[in-house]
C-alpha cells in the first residue's frame, strides 16, 4: 500500500489548511466562548465542496475520496476539532445514510442541499437510554394510513438544532429486535419534531449539540431509508465509515497539540536555555511525534482500503481507537509542557485539552472499539 499522497491529495489538503488558517484560526476563540455555532463558515465550506467531499458530482458533490476526506478533516481540526467535527458528521452520517441507502427519488431531493451546505445534516441514533447499546432505543415508528408515526427522543445529536435534514432511526418491530429497526429521513419543520440545545459541553462548544423529540410525528412513507427493517445494519454500516472520520479528526487535534508543544518548548526559557534543549522535553515530543505518524498511518490505510471497496471496518476501529486515545495523549503532554500557560484560555491548548475527549467516546466508544477489533480477529482464526 502506498503512502505517498498524490499532487491532487496535496493540493487538497493544501487547500483545506489554507481555509483553516484563514478563516477558522482566527475566530475559534470566539465561537468556543460563545458557544455559538459557525454558521457562516458552515456556509463558505459548503462553497469550497467541504459539505459534499465524498459525494458524486451529479448530486452537488465535489468527488473526493475517502482519502481527501481524511485529509481535509484533519486540517481542520488542527485548528478547531468543533468544525471538524461538523465536516465529519454532516458528511459521513447524515448525508452518507441517505446516499448510501435511499432510493433514487431521496437522493434527488435531499442531496443537492445537503451536498452544498443549504441543509445542514444530522443523523439520530443515540438515546438517553440506549449509548453503545444502540438496538437498546425506544423510539418507535408506527405504520398508518400510508405514513409513519414517530414517538421518542434522541440524544446528543450533532447538528441538532442548525441541521434542516435528519436521519432518524426507530423501530418499526419490536418483536424482530435489531431487524425491526428502520430508518427514516425527517425534515425540521414536520409537526410534532422538536430539538432542544444540549449547552455547557466541556468540550466541542462550538459544535451543535441537541436533543431531538418526536411526539406523534407523522413521516411519509416514502421517507423510508431502504427496507423496513433494515436500519439498524445500515447504522452500523454507516458508523463504519464515519470512524475514519474520527480517526483523522483524532490525528488533526495530536498534531495540532504536538505543533504547539514544539512552538511553545522552543520560545519559553528556564535556567538560562529553552524547554527544547532539556532531554525530558525531548522525549515527550519524540514520543508524540511517533504516536502521532502512527495515527496518521492507520487512518490512511484504513481510507485507502476503503477506496479500494475491500473490507476495512476492523481497520477503521483501529484508527479510531488508536488515534483518539493518542490525541487525548497529545493534548495532556502538550499542556503539561506549557505549564500555567497551558491552563489558560489565552493559549490554545487549553481548548485542544477540553476537545480532545469526546473522541473515545463518539462513534462507539474505545471500549466499543476493542470488541470490533476482537471480533474480527476471532473470526480469523
Amino acid at each position: 500500500m502506498d503512502f505517498n499522497l498524490s499532487e491532487r491529495e496535496l493540493e487538497v489538503r493544501k487547500l483545506a489548511r489554507d481555509f483553516a488558517n484563514n478563516e477558522i484560526a482566527p475566530v475559534i476563540a470566539k465561537f468556543d466562548e460563545s458557544e455559538e455555532f459557525p454558521m457562516e463558515i458552515a456556509q463558505k465550506m459548503g462553497e469550497l465542496g467541504f459539505l459534499g467531499i465524498i459525494f458524486p458530482e451529479e448530486y452537488g458533490g465535489a468527488g473526493f475520496t475517502t482519502t481527501e476526506y481524511a485529509l481535509i478533516i484533519e486540517e481542520i481540526s488542527k485548528i478547531d476539532p468543533s468544525v471538524g467535527l461538523t465536516v465529519a458528521s454532516h458528511n459521513g452520517l447524515c448525508s452518507n445514510h441517505i446516499y448510501s441507502y435511499s432510493n433514487e427519488a431521496l437522493k434527488k431531493k435531499y442531496m443537492p442541499d445537503l451536498t452544498s451546505g443549504k441543509s445542514l445534516g444530522a443523523w439520530g441514533l443515540t438515546e438517553a437510554v440506549s449509548g453503545s447499546d444502540a438496538a437498546g432505543m425506544a423510539t418507535t415508528a408506527d405504520k398508518k394510513d400510508g405514513h409513519y408515526v414517530l414517538n421518542g427522543s434522541k440524544m446528543f445529536i450533532t447538528q441538532g438544532t442548525v441541521g434542516g435534514t435528519y436521519v432518524v432511526t426507530a423501530i418499526t418491530d419490536k418483536a424482530k429486535g435489531k431487524k425491526g429497526i428502520s430508518a427514516f429521513v425527517l425534515e425540521k419543520g414536520m409537526k410534532g419534531f422538536t430539538t432542544a440545545p444540549i449547552k455547557h459541553k466541556l468540550g466541542m462548544r462550538s459544535s451543535d449539540t441537541a436533543e431531538l423529540i418526536f411526539d406523534n410525528v407523522e413521516v411519509p412513507a416514502e421517507n423510508l431509508i431502504g427496507d423496513e427493517g433494515a436500519g439498524f445494519n445500515q447504522a452500523m454500516e454507516i458508523l463504519n465509515g464515519g470512524r475514519i472520520a474520527i480517526a483523522a479528526l483524532s490525528v488533526g487535534i495530536a498534531q495540532g497539540a504536538l505543533d504547539l508543544a514544539l512552538k511553545y518548548s522552543k520560545e519559553r526559557k528556564q535556567f538560562g536555555k529553552s524547554l527544547s534543549e532539556f532531554q525530558g522535553i525531548q522525549f515527550k515530543l519524540s514520543d508524540l511525534a511517533v504516536e502521532v505518524e502512527a495515527a496518521r498511518l492507520l487512518t490512511l490505510r484504513a481510507a485507502k482500503l476503503k477506496d479500494e471497496k475491500k473490507p476495512f471496518a476492523m481497520e477503521a476501529s483501529m484508527a479510531k481507537y488508536f488515534a483518539s486515545e493518542a490525541a487525548c495523549k497529545a493534548t495532556t503532554e502538550s499542556l503539561q509542557i506549557h505549564g500555567g500557560y497551558g491552563y489558560m484560555k489565552e493559549f490554545i491548548i487549553e481548548k485542544l485539552y477540553r476537545d480532545v475527549k469526546l473522541l473515545t467516546i463518539g462513534e462507539g466508544t474505545s471500549e466499543v472499539q476493542k470488541m470490533i477489533i476482537a471480533r474480527n480477529l476471532l473470526q480469523m482464526y
